[in-house]
């Protein structure tokens, strides 16, 4: 009852708007207003049974409709149990098969409607996902996910697979079409971006397609607001084409596929920007891999992959964990160890002291067990590494945390005092190189410090971290401040991280190009910053404001299109209803009749409005508008 209740008050303002008497039977709306049940369900199948077979003005509005409520009350069974999926998907079969169809009116909304709501249906409920398979959804899907409408369209489309195949009773109809759904997934993947860059975003204002700016914004929004959604979903149509793919990885399915050098290499930059920080994106694809053998080979032979994990695992980025994650499964592997740790040994030496991480403790501790598991082969000459700088790494890595801690565990309370008072006098005579302008010699002052400092002094060290980094700051090393930082930050806490420790590796990452891990960096720096004053109008420093500005504009979703604008403005193609897999006479043939059917739409358009029937049509369309905006929150 409160689910048929919640269902009137989604559609109220629809009916209060039925005026005169409608005389149509099948009339969706008329439907949801009977007060009888069982005539009400039966209305309804015959309403849904009947839709894909006539053709009806109102179709458009009632898909809204539908979607509104599938959006706002998923697990809702009414709808599932009278037919909806059958009714969606053959809707979407007929918009694939009959262009003229999809052309009139305004049907070219109905696919995108009916492939959200088969995706908002089946999201939760796994009886749901299994009904929609058993009416045969999946094939029409498929063609949705093909290209063979638009960009939108595949995103509702990759959503709503993404789902099927997320449930264990639905994957096996979805791993029935596998190799050409991974094809498929993978290139979505890669090139959605650009995609959307060349058919909307990169598209003058007038030249977009107008449904889908209706869609974007719902009709009611400007230029700056069909941007910012098109980036939205164009982060939201790669995360759901990586989700797809690890509803295979995560059974072991399709890894030959999957790992592929090429895509492997773009998956380490898909991370979904600000826009959806929510999805783990590339860095949650890469953590699968890592459970299979296969994977871990594939991703230790990439450089790339291997430079992005150890990157994020000394940032201030939500999915720090699992990059360390990654990094400490390829060297647990003995087949894949000595592949990475020339170059993981580096920045995993930087984290030992890390007490916590995500609600994980000893993070620091099993991270210093994998570094030094095999350690006394390399102390004793039984084994060399490619790099000397690891070789370092790994015996700093040995002094600081097994050799010192026996030393000062037979130290004397007299000792630690000493040390306490020579350390803070070094720090002091460091500060007076520095600020004399003699930063090398401070550098070594610090160093000096920090190597007499007793490890339990974790303030101080922090202190003589950040101090260092600093130098190396001004001497152009950014290697070596980010690991002074890094060092710094782990010995701080998570609820509290040391504030300058973030700017300066924010600007040491800046030097490096790294535009992302410095954004990170910047936003924690601000963050601190904010609760430190403790003030409601807390005042953003200039200088971070315009780093994070530059970050901004470097980690953008479309800025590497972006810079090569001139090579676009050539290729920038003009917008197409049918975008891949159609012959291009067909294509422009299709074009030409939207041109003049969008004519004859408009001149009949004018006629309409004089009429009665096309006032309360209009006045349907501004109430369905009207709820919709109140679902957009419930957007998943």
């Amino acid at each position: 009852m409160e689910s048929q209740s919640q269902k009137k008050n989604s559609l109220d303002k629809i009916n209060l708007v039925q005026e005169p008497a409608c005389t149509n039977p099948s009339c969706f709306f008329c439907t949801m207003n009977e007060p009888d049940p069982s005539l009400r369900k039966a209305k309804l199948a015959r309403c849904f049974k009947e839709m894909p077979l006539r053709d009806d003005q109102e179709h458009v509005l009632v898909l809204r409709g539908i979607w509104n409520i599938a959006m706002t009350q998923p697990d809702d069974p009414e709808f599932p149990s009278l037919g909806i999926f059958e009714c969606m998907g053959r809707l979407i079969q007929r918009a694939v098969n009959d262009k003229e169809w999809l052309l009139r009116d305004q049907n070219i909304y109905i696919p995108y409607y009916a492939a959200h709501t088969i995706g908002s249906y089946t999201m939760n409920k796994v009886h749901f996902a299994e009904k929609a398979v058993n009416s045969n959804v999946v094939m029409p899907l498929i063609e949705l996910l093909r290209g063979k409408i638009s960009w939108v369209e595949q995103r509702v489309a990759v959503r709503s697979l993404s789902h099927l195949a997320s449930h264990e009773r639905t994957f096996e109809a979805i791993a029935e079409h596998e190799v050409e759904i991974i094809k498929l997934a993978m290139e979505i993947a890669c090139n959605c971006i650009s995609t959307v860059y060349r058919r909307f975003i990169g598209v003058k204002n007038s030249k977009r397609v107008k449904y889908h700016s209706d869609l974007l914004t719902t009709g009611l929004g400007d230029l700056e607001m069909e941007n910012r959604k098109a980036e939205e979903w164009a982060s939201q149509l790669q995360c759901w084409s990586l989700h797809l793919l690890d509803c295979f990885a995560c059974k072991g399915r399709s890894l030959n596929l999957i790992c592929n050098k090429h895509f492997l290499k773009e998956l380490c930059g898909m991370w979904g920007g600000l826009v959806n920080c929510a999805s783990p994106c590339g860095i949650g694809s890469i953590r699968t891999l890592c459970n299979f053998k296969t994977g871990r080979e594939s991703l230790a032979n990439s450089k790339e992959v291997i430079e992005s994990l150890c990157n994020i695992s000394r940032s201030s980025d939500d999915w720090q964990y699992m990059a360390i994650d990654c990094v400490l499964l390829l060297l647990k592997d003995t087949d894949t160890r000595y592949l990475v740790i020339d170059t993981a040994a580096l920045s995993l030496a930087d984290l030992v002291e890390l007490r916590s991480l995500n609600e994980r403790n000893n993070v620091g501790e099993t991270i210093t067990q994998t570094l030094l598991q095999d350690y006394h082969k390399i102390k004793y000459g039984d084994l060399k590494l490619r790099s000397q700088d690891a070789e370092r790494a790994l015996k700093e890595t040995w002094d600081l945390m097994v050799e010192r801690r026996k030393r000062e565990k037979l130290m004397s309370e007299q000792e630690l005092k000493e040390r306490k008072h020579l350390v803070g006098m070094l720090k002091q005579e460091g500060n007076k190189k520095f600020w004399s302008g003699h930063i090398e010699k401070a550098v070594t002052k610090y160093t000096k410090a920090l190597d007499l400092c007793p490890l339990k002094m974790r303030k101080e060290r922090i202190v003589l971290y950040s101090n260092r980094a600093q130098g190396y700051l001004l001497l152009n090393n950014p290697e070596a401040v980010i690991s002074d930082t890094t060092r710094a930050l782990c010995l701080s806490t998570s609820a509290s991280p040391h504030k300058k420790s973030l700017w300066r590796r924010a600007q040491a990452y800046d030097m490096k190009g790294l535009a992302k891990e410095s954004l990170m960096d910047c936003l924690m720096f601000i963050q601190g910053r904010t609760k430190a004053e403790q003030t409601k109008h807390a005042k953003i420093p200039y200088f971070a404001a315009r780093m994070i500005h530059k970050q901004m504009n470097a980690t953008w979703l479309f800025a590497t299109i972006a810079k090569s604008k001139n090579k676009y403005e050539a290729k920038v193609e003009t917008p197409e209803v049918l975008e891949h897999g159609e012959d291009p006479c067909q294509v422009t043939e299709i074009n030409e009749r939207n041109d003049s059917v969008a004519e004859e739409s408009m001149m009949e358009g004018k006629r309409r409005r004089r009429s009665k029937q096309d006032r309360l049509r209009r006045r349907k369309e501004a109430a369905v508008i009207t709820a919709e905006l109140a679902a957009q929150n419930a957007v998943r």
